[in-house]
């Protein structure tokens, strides 16, 4: 079995035997993934030891004990185990049915989706609540999305206007090129008041965007760390509108623990709603919907062979990129 991997600093296919199914786990054979650029860019550039990937989508060839949801031949979405590989070993709680309105190249991106949604619960909207989204890459693209459908008022601010056309096809108007388009589109949606919640979605590790999201908050409003940003922050600022600060964590309760990801022991519905299981199920049901539209999203579809040789083109300037899907035989 073939799968990608970081060594060195480059992406590289590495062989690794067939995986033996095990208890609470779903093998499944894994039809097309989805890149996270960001995410995996760093861990080239950190040149980290790790396979690559984490967001799938397949088809079961084999069920664990334990495993009652899923059957051998269903069509499953995959969250949080190296992705770009030919078969995976899934979580049951990360492995979820998709629904037959979904295709495979949406259900790719619903690791993606779920770190989306936990985002946005994060930030604790209400109905008919503004929330800034600043930077529109992959993830603000989505979660802009995922919040207009909700009917929170969405606005974006994104320098790149390709971006910002993306999002403009998707019927959200409300798009800032800058601060001075935001400050007037703040005044002119919240009376002034500011936004109940920023989320930052932009990846820009020198540099702190923590300041520019408070001052577009109203009074004791929330800022939300979804991308790889720098995190200092003048205190006085925060202090001035008591602010909240919240960091999102992937995709919700469970990433990381070892109880609910790998023993299958899921947390009770009546203590924890939204598991990073139930939000992908979330995800996928919007996009059953027709709520949201992830295609539109999609700059470039690879092969399984190709994708080493596209981390090097985007390596210097993944700006154009968005959605990536990749093909696996």
């Amino acid at each position: 079995m073939k799968a990608i991997k970081s060594h060195n600093g480059e992406a590289v296919f590495a062989e690794l035997p067939d995986p033996t199914v095990k208890p609470q786990h779903v093998k499944v054979r894994i039809d097309l993934s989805s890149v996270s650029v960001g995410t995996e860019l760093l861990m080239l550039r950190n040149h980290s030891e790790a396979f690559l990937g984490y967001s799938a989508t397949g088809t079961v060839l084999e069920i664990g004990e334990g495993v009652g949801h899923v059957k051998p031949g269903q069509r499953v979405a995959c969250y949080g185990t190296p992705a770009h590989r030919e078969v995976m070993l899934s979580p049951k709680h990360l492995t979820v049915p998709v629904p037959d309105e979904v295709t495979a190249e949406e259900a790719a991106f619903s690791g993606i989706g779920a770190i989306c949604i936990h985002a946005l619960r994060q930030a604790n909207l209400q109905f008919g609540e503004t929330v800034v989204v600043m930077g529109v890459g992959i993830l603000g693209q989505i979660i802009a999305r995922i919040a207009h459908a909700s009917n929170y008022r969405v606005i974006a601010l994104e320098p790149m206007k390709e971006r910002r056309d993306m999002l403009a096809a998707a019927g959200i108007t409300r798009i800032c090129a800058n601060e001075e388009e935001m400050k007037a589109l703040l005044e002119q949606t919240t009376g002034g008041k500011g936004a109940d919640a920023v989320l930052i979605c932009a990846s820009i590790r020198n540099e702190s965007l923590i300041d520019h999201g408070i001052r577009f908050l109203r009074d004791r409003g929330s800022v939300v760390i979804v991308g790889d940003t720098g995190c200092e922050f003048d205190r006085d600022l925060l202090f001035h509108k008591e602010a909240s600060l919240h960091i999102s964590r992937a995709g919700g309760p469970g990433r990381y623990d070892h109880d609910y990801e790998r023993a299958g022991f899921d947390y009770p519905i009546g203590y924890v709603r939204w598991t990073e299981g139930r939000n992908i199920e979330e995800f996928l049901r919007m996009l059953a919907e027709k709520r949201i539209e992830i295609r539109p999203l999609i700059t470039d579809r690879l092969t399984f062979e190709e994708l080493p040789d596209f981390y090097k083109r985007i390596r210097e300037d993944p700006r154009p990129t968005m959605g990536v899907t990749v093909s696996i035989p």
